[in-house]
């Protein structure tokens, strides 16, 4: 009879027990609902990459227009693509046609695989929202992991300005906040058709830092732009953000200018 007594005793306990494991169910499905309800806008946010033994990561860039890009360690390539359910629908693949060493070329063998079908699973964990991971499943059946980094437009909740500058390989002491070394650079203008339309005459200071730049002292460059407005900059700090977008042109310098 104890037992009995026992069994009746714990069982409010079980069905709580129950209850909340419902719930909590039920909540991960919400959460998980929720996050692909928005997942196009999630992917767009985020670059992506990962490593597959190449010479540089594998990285995704799905943009707000419906176009995702694919750069590699050889070609690039590119496409259409939606958020249809647990899937990336995608169109058909086009690249540019370089050779380039085996490693390289293997990667972009692999990006093309994982898009092959035009459909594609993937599942989102935004635990982290600073290095969310996105797992994409082959048409083979092998899951790659990406991690994402918030595209600067993300972070700075803002869109870009372009601009286009011309960086001399020579760079000049200067002083900002404190004592430092400062690019020279002149800005460009290009018309529509792509003729250059104005070239500043003179070198001017720059002292701010180019995000992904990497300075030359041997060549001559012209690079886009993506220059970007901060809402409440600093005291000490420029009221914008610089980031390099592509090299243009780049000429082989000796000597300095």
């Amino acid at each position: 009879m104890k037992l009995k007594y026992l069994a009746i005793a714990l069982f409010p306990f079980a069905l709580a027990a129950c209850q909340s494991s419902d719930i909590q169910k039920a909540g991960d499905l919400a959460v998980s609902v929720l996050q692909q309800q928005n997942a196009d806008k999630t992917l767009a946010s985020y670059q992506w990459s990962t490593e597959t033994g190449a010479p540089k990561p594998l990285v995704l860039n799905f943009d707000s227009e419906g176009r995702l890009s694919i750069a590699t360690s050889c070609n690039s390539l590119g496409s259409s693509w939606k958020v249809a359910g647990n899937q990336i629908e995608t169109g058909a693949m086009m690249a540019t046609q370089m050779a380039c060493p085996a490693p390289a070329m293997q990667q972009e063998s692999t990006a093309a695989s994982i898009f092959k079908n035009g459909k594609t699973p993937f599942v989102l964990n935004l635990n982290n929202a600073d290095e969310p991971t996105l797992t994409l499943t082959a048409a083979d059946g092998k899951q790659y992991v990406f991690t994402g980094k918030m595209t600067p437009e993300t972070k700075y909740s803002t869109q870009a300005e372009t601009i286009f500058l011309e960086i001399s390989p020579q760079t000049k002491s200067c002083t900002g906040v404190a004592p430092q070394t400062c690019l020279q650079v002149r800005e460009i203008k290009y018309a529509e058709n792509g003729v250059k339309t104005q070239v500043d005459k003179d070198w001017t200071l720059f002292y701010s830092g180019i995000e992904g730049y990497t300075h030359n002292p041997a060549e001559r460059q012209i690079v886009r732009i993506k220059r970007y407005e901060l809402k409440n900059p600093a005291a000490d700090q420029s009221k914008y953000v610089y980031v390099q977008d592509m090299i243009i042109e780049r000429e082989a310098v000796k000597g300095s200018l």
